[in-house]
Formats: structure tokens, sequence, C-alpha cells
């Protein structure tokens, strides 16, 4: 969808703001831009709708020389996204929202219609908020209503600017959340950028790590995490990468543990004498469909009745494809020493348990598979002896 060739931005005093830059986003993907201040990461991203001019190189837009297309009509099929939102305060938000697809030759009624959907799509009720000024949403509101004016003409590519930079912590994260579930449901091509490599790895399907200028690196999040190109890149990304790396590495079902299971209808002698015959302090309680009902540990197999009388509820558990950091997140919680692991398709279907020691071994399985370009399940770990 967008492609850079040999781009270079140089201005009057010499400055070199990008350097030679060649890269491609694919269609609908989500690529974030991530750096320091200066490093020609917003540059980048202004040339593609030609708020800024490379100085050489070119960019193309679905196989278009974008350098062929007036600008105008160029930006009026680009969505763009500020930190600052720059909504008109004298429109209501349901106008600002209708403001391109009506420059665009839409009738009012259909523009204020389709901007009602937008406001939806984001989270925010048209009547309530369809009538408000700016000045009477909070910067969390104004920033949805960004987005949806943005997406209102309905365009292949959108452009975000630090989008979420100027709200508080909280919001922030609510509002990645949106984006992320909007993203799923509209598929748009973008470019975020951003100075946050935590945004960038939770956000994006690929990252570009900006140097001066260049891109050190241009990869999924897992693997910039996982295996820097460079010193510099592993500097930027951090000492904790590894620990930034669990929310990019979901659960599958290899890295699950096989606990004993016993059935709700179970008399507890059965279930005793299985736990014992294991050696094991608990076991999974399942109901008759092998759906997840909770757990019952070895004391309580030892009267009389059936699993059910003893059964505790499970409150420690995630579904499958969950991320490593929800696992980790989860057994903190509930100061567990495990979770149970369910289908994600089903309404609770049992697959195995993710303890600390087999999220470890999940975590380096998916840093070695990235690194020999391999699937976590051909990775063999090498283990450690402790003491003798």
């Amino acid at each position: 969808m967008i492609r850079f060739e040999h781009v270079t931005k140089r201005y009057a005093d010499g400055t070199t703001a990008v350097d030679d830059l060649s890269f491609e986003v694919a269609d609908g993907e989500l690529v974030t831009l991530v750096g320091p201040s200066g490093c020609g990461k917003t540059t980048t991203m202004k040339m593609v709708n030609r708020l800024i001019e490379p100085t050489s190189g070119r960019i193309f837009l679905d196989g278009e020389d974008i350098s062929t297309v007036d600008p105008v009509e160029l930006r009026r099929r680009i969505g763009y996204v500020i930190q600052q939102v720059g909504l008109f305060p004298h429109k209501t938000v349901l106008d600002n929202t209708a403001t391109v697809p009506h420059l665009l030759g839409v009738k009012r009624a259909k523009a204020r219609a389709r901007a009602a959907e937008l406001l939806e799509l984001v989270g925010l009720d048209p009547s309530v908020y369809g009538e408000r000024y700016p000045e009477q949403l909070s910067g969390g509101q104004r920033q949805r209503v960004g987005v949806a004016r943005a997406l209102a003409a309905d365009p292949p590519v959108l452009l975000m600017d630090e989008p979420f930079g100027a709200v508080d912590p909280v919001v922030r994260e609510h509002l990645q959340n949106e984006f992320l579930r909007l993203q799923a449901a509209v598929r748009k091509t973008v470019l975020f950028v951003t100075h946050d490599i935590e945004e960038a790895v939770r956000l994006g399907d690929r990252i570009a790590v900006y140097g001066s200028g260049r891109i050190e690196q241009y990869d999924a999040p897992a693997t910039v995490l996982g295996a820097p190109a460079t010193e510099y890149v592993a500097d930027f990304v951090g000492a904790d990468r590894g620990l930034k790396r669990l929310s990019v590495t979901p659960i599958e079902e290899g890295d699950l543990h096989q606990p004993p299971v016993v059935r709700l209808d179970d008399p507890l002698s059965r279930a005793a004498e299985q736990l014992r015959a294991e050696g094991a302090q608990w076991a999974v309680v399942l109901d008759a469909e092998g759906n997840l009902h909770g757990w019952i540990a070895a004391e309580h197999t030892l009267r009389k009745g059936t699993v059910r009388d003893r059964a505790r509820r499970m409150e420690a558990w995630l579904p499958v494809g969950a991320s490593l950091k929800q696992a980790f997140s989860t057994m903190l919680q509930h100061d567990a020493g495990w979770i149970a692991v369910i289908d994600e398709d089903s309404v609770g279907r049992f697959l195995g348990v993710l303890t600390p020691a087999t999220l470890h071994a999940a975590l380096r399985r998916s840093t070695a598979a990235d690194a020999k370009s391999v699937t976590r399940a051909e990775v063999d770990l090498e283990t450690v002896p402790v003491g003798k």
C-alpha cells in the first residue's frame, strides 16, 4: 500500500531529516515509527500526504507515485490524526466528524449519518455527544472524535502523529485498547508515530526503529525485542526488553502443562486414588463436556461424596492466545502458582495449565524461534542443571 524508494529529505541549512529511506507497508498493516525526538519519524509520515516534500526519492501509495497527485486531493484520501486533535471549536462533534465527506461533495444529511456511525464505532454515543462542542469533551473524548473524523471518508491510509501523547496514562491505555479494537474492525493501513517503545510494541504489526534519519530495524515487535539488530536498537528498547516481550508473546497449546484431571461427578475416593498415583497435590475439575469448572486439593478428596461437593471455582484462567504478560499478571493478581488455559473458540474447553516454569520456557522458546526463523514447536530448549 505504501512504498518508500530511496527517500531523502535535506533542508537548506544542510540538515538531513531522512536519509535514503526505503521500506514498504502492506495493505491493512499497522506500522509504528518509533525513535527519539528529531530522528525523522514525523518527517517520514508527513511526506506521505505531502505536507513535506522529499528532496529525492519516490513515495508510492497503492502503486501510484504521489508526486503526480494533486496534494489537496491526496490529503482527502488519507486520514490524519495529530496529538492536539485540531477539531474546529465552532463546530459540533457531529459536524467536525462530517467535515471531509462534506468537502468531498457528500450531502450534509448523508455526511452526518456517516459521522454518527463512526462516533458510535469509537465509543461515543452520537445522541449524547453529537451536538456537543469540543470544549465540552475530555481530552480522551476529543482524541476519539479526531480518529472518527479521520475515518469519515473511508480512507485506505491513516496517518497518526503521537495521537495519544497528550492524555494521562490511564486514558492513554484505554485509547490504545479502543484503537486496537477499531483497527481489527476496519483494517486500515496505518503509519503511527510514537516515541514510546511500549506503545509501539503494543500497537504495531511491525515496528520501524529510527536512529538519526535512518531505520535501524524494521521487524515484528517480538523480533525487535528478542533479537535487536544493532546495539543502538538494544539500548533503545531497553534492558527490560524481555519483560516487554511478554506482552507480544501469545500462549500456545504447546506451552501448556497437563495436570491431573477429574470430573465433577467422580467419587472423591476415585479422585484421591488418582492424585496419589500421580503424586499430585491438586487436580483440575472439568464438567461432563470437558469444560473448565475449577480445581480440587488432594486433602479435600479424603472424604465421602463426589468431586462436585468439594471443588472450588477457578478464578485464574485465560484463553489460549492471550499474552504471556496477561498470564503473569493473572498469576500475581490471584496469588496463583498456575493458571488454567481454555480454548478461545469454546465456552471453556480445558487445554492445560501455565505455570511460572512453563511461562519462562514459552518466552525462551519464542525468542529462540524468532532467532532461528522456525516455529516455537520446533525449538528444543537446553536446560541448565541446578546443583547435584
